[in-house]
Parts: C-alpha cells; sequence; structure tokens
C-alpha cells in the first residue's frame, strides 16, 4: 500500500526508512525545561508506530528565547536527558531528529522573568505582548553561538539530524520579514542583508556538525501577512539555505499572527502542498510538507504530484501514532482521526497546559493509561453509541471482555452527527467512520433501535452496565418557545430542515455560533462552483467574493451574557468569529429573550426592550443530561457506570476519555 509514502529517502548522508516525518510540535510535558518520562514515553509511541522521522522539540537554545516552558539544550547538563530520549527513539524504530529554537520577539516576558525578549527591531508582537529590544552586533554573534552550541549537543546526544526553525514568526523569520525587521545596519534593508542572519546561522550550525550529520530548517512557505514575505521571497530564502548548506527543507504555513488559518479544520486538506511544491522547485535538496495531511491518500497524491519528498504527520501522530503501520496495513478505516479541531494540542499550548488528544485518550498520557488485557472477563452492556458508548465499548473488547453495544437509534453516532453538521466541521464524522471500523474489526455486537431496558438486563444478565444515554436540548423557560416558528438547534443540525430568510438563534454558546453558520452558509457557493466561476472568470471576483457569504438566510444570535462564545476553543475562537463576520451574522450580546409570539422575538439588550418577526426561531440554550436508564438500574443491583452527557454535559473529549476511563476500570 500506499509506495511512495514508504520508500526509503536519503537526506543528507542518512538513508530514511519512509518519507513519514512527525514534526516538532510543543507538548508542555515539563515548565524546567527538562525532559521527563511523560516525554520519553509519548516519544516512544509516535517512533514505534512507524515513522521514519520523529523530531523532538523546539528545544531552545538559551533561557531567553526559549524560557522555561520550552525543553532546553541551552548546556552541557542536559546532555545525557537527550541520549536518552534519542535512544528511544531509535529504538523504536524511527530515526531520532531534534528542533532548536529561539523565538526572539515571541518570548512572553513572563516566561524569561519578566525580562525583555529580543528581536531584529523594536516591533512590538501581539503575540506575546511585548515589545523586544533591538539585537545589538553582539547580541548577534551570542545567539549565532547559540544555535551552534546546541547543534553540537545534539550531536552528542545521538539525533541522527538537527532543525532549525525558521517558520511560525519566531527569530529567523523576524530578521527575514520586513516587517519586523526595520533595522538600518548590514542586518537590516535588502533581502541580502535580512537573509544574512538566518543565512550566518544556518552556515554556523553547518560547520560545527560537519558533513556527516543531516541538517534542516523549518521554514514559512508564506508568511501570511500584509507586508511580509510571501511564497514568491519563499523561493528565495530556501535557495539561500540550500547554498548555505542544508539537506532538506521542511515548509509549513504561516505565522501565529497570521489571520490566515494553519491548523483547524477550516483548512481544507493538504492546502499548502503548493506551498512546498513552489520552494521544491527552487532547490535541489528533499523538501517536506505540512499541515492537515491527514489521511494516507492525501500524502501519497503529494508525492506522486511531485509537491514534495516527505510529509509531516503533526498531530495526525497524536491522534493516532499508528498511522503509518495502519496505512502501510492497508488498515487505514482503522486510524484514529485527528479532526483538527485543536482542543487538545493548540488550545492546550496558547493556555500553557499539557497537550493531549480528545479523541484519543491514551495521547499524552501513555505514562499512565494503557489498554491492559483483563484477567478476569466480564460480560459487559454499554447502552448508548454516543463517543462515550463507543469509545467504552472499544476499549472493552480490547481488554477482552465480552461486550454488547445497544442504541436506541438508527445509527451510532450520537451527537458527534450533529457536531460533524456544518459543512467547516466535517471533519468530526471521521469519528464515526472510526468507531464503524473498530467494530467491525473486534465483532462487538451492535443492537441499533434497541433501547436498553430494565427486561433486557434481566433476559441478558450482564456483570456490568455503561450507560452513555445522552443529553436532550434544554428548553429555555422563554413563553412561546412551543411557537410554530420555533425548532431546536438539534433539529436543525440533525435534519436540515428549510429555514426562512429571517433567522434568530436563543443562545450564542459554541452550539448556537455553529448552527449561526450552518444556517448562514445555506444558499452560499459551494468550493465547486466557486472554482468553476472564477476559472472561466464567468463572474467578477467581487461578486464572487460576496456570493461566498451572503445565502439564502440572514441570522441573528441573542445571547445573554456580556460575551459570545465562551466555551469555544481559544485557538480557534477567532477563526469562528472571523467567518461569522463574513456571513454578516448578527451577534447580540447581554440580550435576553422574553418572549416568542406568532415569529415575533422580543427581547431586552442592556436595558432597552426590542421586537422583531422572524422567519425561523432556532434553540440553542444548551443540553440537560438524561439520566432515565440510569435511574431505572438502580433497583438491580447490577454494577452501572454512568459516563459522557449522561453524567455531566461536557464537550466530545470528556465523552471519549470518560467511556475509556470507565471501559479501563472493569
Amino acid at each position: 500500500m500506499y509506495p511512495y509514502l514508504f520508500s526509503p529517502i536519503k537526506i543528507g548522508p542518512l538513508t530514511v526508512k519512509n518519507r513519514i516525518a512527525y514534526p516538532s510540535l510543543g507538548l508542555l510535558y515539563s515548565y524546567d525545561g527538562k525532559l521527563n518520562d511523560r516525554y520519553y514515553a509519548f516519544f516512544r509511541e509516535r517512533a514505534a508506530g512507524g515513522a521514519g522521522i520523529v523530531t523532538v522539540g523546539p528545544v531552545g537554545i538559551d533561557f531567553i528565547g526559549a524560557g522555561f516552558v520550552a525543553l532546553s539544550l541551552a548546556d552541557d547538563d542536559a546532555v545525557p536527558a537527550f541520549a536518552k530520549l534519542a535512544h528511544t527513539i531509535r529504538a523504536a524504530g524511527a530515526s531520532p531528529w531534534i528542533q532548536i529554537f529561539h523565538a526572539g520577539r515571541y518570548s512572553h516576558p513572563i516566561l524569561i522573568n519578566n525580562d525583555t525578549p529580543i528581536g531584529p527591531s523594536p516591533v512590538y508582537s501581539k503575540y506575546s505582548k511585548a515589545t523586544p529590544r533591538e539585537m545589538s552586533i553582539e547580541d548577534i554573534d551570542r545567539v549565532r553561538g547559540a544555535f551552534a552550541a546546541a547543534a553540537v549537543r545534539a550531536k552528542r546526544a545521538g539525533f541522527d539530524g538537527i532543525e532549525i526553525i525558521g517558520s511560525g514568526g519566531y527569530l529567523i523569520t523576524q530578521f527575514l520579514s520586513p516587517v519586523t525587521n526595520i533595522r538600518t545596519d548590514i542586518y537590516g534593508g535588502s533581502f541580502e542583508n535580512r537573509a544574512r542572519f538566518p543565512r550566518e546561522v544556518v552556515e554556523a550550525v553547518r560547520a560545527a556538525l560537519g558533513p556527516d550529520t543531516p541538517l534542516g530548517v523549518r521554514m514559512a512557505g508564506n508568511d501570511f501577512i500584509q507586508g511580509s514575505n510571501t511564497d514568491v521571497e519563499a523561493a528565495r530564502i530556501a535557495a539561500v539555505y540550500e547554498k548555505a548548506g542544508v539537506d532538506v527543507l521542511n515548509v509549513t504555513g504561516g505565522w501565529h499572527e497570521t489571520k490566515v488559518p494553519q491548523l483547524p479544520m477550516e483548512l481544507p486538506r493538504a492546502a499548502f502542498a503548493f506551498l512546498a511544491l513552489n520552494v521544491k522547485r527552487a532547490v535541489k535538496v528533499p523538501v517536506m510538507a505540512s499541515n492537515r495531511i491527514a489521511d494516507p491518500k492525501s500524502a501519497e497524491a503529494i508525492l506522486m504530484d511531485g509537491c514534495a519528498d516527505m510529509v509531516n504527520l503533526g498531530r495526525v501522530l497524536i491522534a493516532d501514532p499508528e498511522w503509518p503501520k495502519k496505512a502501510r496495513e492497508g488498515r487505514e478505516d482503522e486510524i484514529r482521526p485527528c479532526v483538527a479541531c485543536s482542543q487538545g494540542c493548540t488550545d492546550m499550548v496558547f493556555s500553557g497546559r499539557p497537550v493531549y488528544c480528545i479523541g484519543n485518550p491514551l495521547a499524552g498520557y501513555e505514562h499512565e493509561r494503557a489498554v491492559v488485557k483483563t484477567a478476569s472477563p466480564k460480560k459487559v452492556v454499554v447502552a448508548g453509541a454516543g463517543p462515550a458508548g463507543l469509545e467504552a465499548a472499544v476499549t472493552l473488547a480490547l481488554r477482552g471482555h465480552s461486550v454488547s453495544l445497544y442504541e436506541k437509534a438508527s445509527d451510532i453516532g450520537g451527537q458527534l452527527w450533529l457536531a460533524g453538521a456544518p459543512h467547516h466541521k466535517r471533519e468530526i464524522l471521521e469519528f464515526i467512520r472510526y468507531y464503524r471500523a473498530m467494530i467491525k474489526k473486534l465483532s462487538i455486537p451492535l443492537f441499533l433501535d434497541t433501547p436498553v431496558t430494565p427486561e433486557l438486563l434481566a433476559r441478558e444478565k450482564p456483570d456490568h452496565v455503561i450507560v452513555a444515554e445522552g443529553a436532550a436540548p434544554l428548553i429555555p423557560p422563554i413563553p412561546g418557545v412551543d411557537d410554530s416558528s420555533v425548532v431546536s438547534a438539534w433539529k436543525v443540525l440533525a435534519e436540515n430542515p428549510p429555514l426562512g430568510h429571517d433567522v434568530a438563534i436563543v443562545g450564542g454558546g459554541a452550539v448556537g455560533l455553529e448552527t449561526a453558520m450552518f444556517a448562514a452558509q445555506k444558499g452560499t457557493l459551494s468550493p465547486e462552483v466557486l472554482h468553476f466561476l472564477f476559472a472561466y472568470e464567468a463572474v467578477p471576483v467581487e461578486r464572487l467574493r460576496h456570493l461566498m457569504f451572503h445565502g439564502a438566510s440572514r441570522v441573528t444570535v441573542f445571547e445573554m451574557l456580556e460575551k459570545a462564545g465562551r466555551d469555544v476553543g481559544r485557538s480557534t475562537r477567532w477563526v469562528l468569529f472571523d467567518n461569522l463576520k463574513r456571513h454578516e451574522v448578527d451577534i447580540r450580546c447581554s440580550a435576553r429573550v422574553l418572549s416568542i409570539k406568532d415569529g415575533v422575538v422580543t427581547w431586552d439588550e442592556n436595558g432597552a426592550t426590542s421586537s422583531k418577526r422572524f422567519d425561523t426561531v432556532i434553540l440553542a440554550a444548551g443540553s440537560k443530561s438524561l439520566k432515565n436508564l440510569s435511574e431505572s438500574l438502580k433497583p438491580s443491583g447490577i454494577p452501572i457506570s454512568v459516563i459522557g452527557d449522561g453524567a455531566k454535559i461536557g464537550k466530545i473529549d470528556d465523552a471519549i476519555h470518560g467511556g475509556f476511563l470507565a471501559a479501563a476500570a472493569i
């Protein structure tokens, strides 16, 4: 399967067994710059899963550039611990690489003992909320030397390859960009001058390593920042790196500050492969493609089409470290999906917390969680095939229990169908694909259209019951909620009924806002139609842009709190609100709906009462736990575990992780 993906590749003097790389991603498993058992266990699993390269990082070269959150190779004392990690990765079957890092103006003062970050110029950073000190020539010499010294330590630790981070808006990129580099000396001004420091860093590291250690740079294929480097300049930058001595170029997207989504599910799969192709045309060394390469077919196509020589699978290998192994064995349906939600990874890093995965209960917990075969198999009934019940059933079967899965609806998935209904959230439906495959693989008896009752359990006589009966829409105490114009968000997302021209949504949490997007996108141009009209110049570009965001419905959201979307993830919140703005969704905060009558919504907004007629009013006021089954089973004496929304209203990760933990405890 996938002959290009699983063919070997030569990077400098090194031969790598396949074209799959796990790139550097911040994990925050320590706050002292040091490795620990959690790191060792995490990287061991990524290496054992079949990737050709596993990259550790980002690893700081000094304190001012990394603080106390990133791992550090700033002194010789760190070498033994990194040597242990390099050995761990190699022993598990992958080539160990390491990425060395300096954040520049992106260093948060609080993380560097309230010191001032440094950068090419004193240009304020929205990311770190700080203005850096302009680096002196002495600073430049010192940092260049620190890169080389850290690279040598990494080589001593036994890493096969070294990568310098020159992307993401970090120090190297800051020197290259005319937005952040406004120097007037030999390190600023012309392209050649702005490229001088990055070139010198690569040359210094190359000289320090010698010719026998592969060297790479992770570079931006386009900064996606107004006035900064585009893909045109990226090709020139790549040529500079190649001449300076790199063996491979790892091409990713833009800066953290960009307003072009780089990671969430709004970014189509493999959408940035064109950036890698652009660089590949400019150099002769191997090139890696990055960002949202989620499935084996996409990865193989990138290689077959000549866009890149390798692919980076970052969050994909967090979600399932065995992605390479399963793809090679033709078991791609069994791959746990990365749905690009950013909730367990990017949101955590931006919040200063350890990385995990909403869909893989083991990711980040490899040091303390495992699927352990049971010594005393039990007969277990799982009631409910939403995400919590599905994960519980799969985990029970993997552990060796005899499990039967019951679902009162006609299909598995539960609220996953609702979460994945908006066009930009379809990736969530991949969970259903995965669980279907695992139910089949593990021969789990599945009974659809079959509610669990005390009578059923009396016949089956299970040793244990896991109850995952889920939730129901919460109906707010508003006069007129039974009006003919009113429908629940659940019904809208599940059944896609016709909506009127003017649509009101009561509730501005995540569900309400996603439902607003679902409604606002009705009647807008599909990507295929947009491509056709653009390619044939059938409609002026500005008109096409208008038709992309203006469909059949005008949407107004009423949120009683001062701020909408409080439960939306930190790293994706701006994307959602940006899209709501593009679709001209009117979000009214501090707006409490007082009544609904014949489609007329009356609300109080900051003390002023207003009314307006809407064709459709959608209730998105939250959910309430269903406890009918769990309450009815109490007299039976059968041990039960209640999971998912039936235990407490939560998110997908609460359901999946809760299902796993309940199954692991039996």
